[in-house]
């Protein structure tokens, strides 16, 4: 198949390379010439473990092309996907001027009728609004091509967004045409070989799915968060707790890992939008917004944390934090809405030094916090304890899972470990003399 993807953002660049190496011939047209030159050269620019071997391959054997021209990409597709970005609005609400830029551009430069996906994460009615557009400016140039508009939104997870899209728990489409459902059921019957993955639904309720699904997830997370905060007041320990709930089958093990809180592209986006969404169709979304409100508590968990240690020896003024971990997860560069901004922002507030590490998001991290004299980004995990007055986990990197304790003990100025991923057992860091903070259990338990 033949297909033409608007956007070499995470999504579409993810969506393209694994589309093309199931054999499709692909084009993606981004409006930066910078992208598609570095794109052409074999190189990525954003970080996901295994693409850019992926995209090398396939752009070598000719089945992935990159251009800034959309009619190129268009000419001979037989479906063109939207991926560009939809950034937050200061309301909350999603900032559609992209997709309504492509979707007029689509209009405008279409020479045969045109199967068009939405796959950009958009509020309920986006299909609409993109099919009137295109209908405007098909009406302005006389002609009577059709775009049918589908729903087929993704549900990716970075840091494992290739083994995500290869074998997919499922495959969303909305749409009320039955060549379009066939059509995107062909294309997707590769990556569901062992199982119909393919769920058909009317547009809107995809679009709906989307966002529930992620919200739900959210609320997960804020959920134990929410037990977390209630354990350390009342001597429980979050860890037991979650071994005691997870095990109800109804309730499961993901996502009710207690930490400093979500971050990313997806969920605060998705939330901030949902309830966004809610709010204008009259509707009061009680439970998104205290979702909302303890996630944002919860970054600022730690910092807090940090400051009620040091209170009784003046404060954290002028003192040092390592910090291990930038990116808002593990196998991701990716900084947006990460807890380790909040962190940092609240302890240099206060006067603190932060001399931070992280093995992919470095580079991000810098340009985040360039005017910031108090804080120093270095490149290896230890260079940062050297000299500092605590050591803070945030994010949950392989490689600080089972670090050398002894050399970080040697390298802080006293042994004090505060551990925002419950990463190691209070009982193996009492054991080796550290003063052990974690989420979800009280100090003195």
């Amino acid at each position: 198949m033949k297909l033409c993807i608007v956007g070499t953002g995470y999504v579409g660049l993810v969506s393209a390379a694994c589309f093309a190496e199931m054999g499709n011939t692909v084009t993606c047209v981004d409006v930066n010439p910078a992208v598609v030159k570095k794109l052409n050269s074999g190189s990525v620019h954003i970080y996901e473990p295994g693409l850019e071997p992926m995209v090398r391959r396939s752009r070598a054997d000719g089945r992935l092309a990159f251009t800034t021209s959309l009619e190129e990409g268009i000419a001979d597709a037989d479906c063109v996907f939207i991926c560009v970005g939809t950034p937050p609005l200061p309301d909350g609400s999603c900032d559609l001027s992209y997709v309504r830029q492509v979707a007029r551009d689509i209009g405008r430069t279409m020479q045969k009728d045109l199967v068009v996906v939405d796959k950009s994460t958009v509020p309920v009615g986006t299909a609409d609004m993109v099919a009137a557009i295109i209908g405007e400016e098909l009406a302005r140039r006389g002609v009577s091509l059709k775009a049918e508009v589908v729903s087929n939104p993704e549900f990716l997870k970075e840091g494992d967004a290739i083994a995500d899209f290869m074998k997919p728990d499922r495959v969303v489409v909305g749409t009320s045409s039955p060549a379009a459902a066939a059509l995107m059921r062909e294309l997707y019957a590769p990556f569901a070989r062992t199982r119909d993955k393919i769920i058909v639904m009317a547009v809107r309720s995809a679009e709906m799915t989307k966002y529930a699904a992620n919200c739900m997830l959210a609320t997960k997370i804020s959920f134990i968060n929410e037990i977390a905060t209630i354990c350390e007041h009342v001597g429980a320990d979050v860890r037991d707790v979650r071994v005691g709930i997870g095990s109800d089958s109804r309730i499961g093990y993901q996502f009710i890992y207690p930490g400093v809180g979500y971050g990313g592209s997806c969920f605060p986006k998705d939330v901030k939008a949902l309830i966004q969404t809610a709010e204008e169709s009259g509707v009061e979304p009680m439970l998104l917004n205290a979702v909302e409100a303890v996630n944002a508590r919860q970054k600022a968990h730690m910092a807090r944390r940090i400051e009620e240690y040091f209170a009784p020896q003046g404060g954290v003024a002028g003192k040092t934090l390592a910090l291990w971990g930038l990116a808002f997860k593990a196998n991701t560069d990716d900084m947006r809405e990460a807890a380790a901004i909040s962190i940092v922002n609240a302890l240099t507030d206060a006067g603190m030094k932060v001399r931070a590490f992280d093995p992919v998001a470095a580079d991000n991290a810098r340009r985040i916090f360039a005017d910031n004299p108090l804080v120093e980004i270095v490149d290896d995990q230890y260079a940062a304890c050297e000299g500092a007055q605590a050591l803070l986990v945030v994010t949950e990197w392989n490689q600080f899972r089972n670090p050398d304790f002894a050399r970080i003990k040697s390298l802080l100025t006293a042994p004090i470990l505060f551990d925002g991923r419950n990463l190691y057992s209070p009982q193996a860091m009492a054991d080796r003399g550290f003063a052990y903070f974690c989420i979800g259990r009280a100090p003195e338990a």
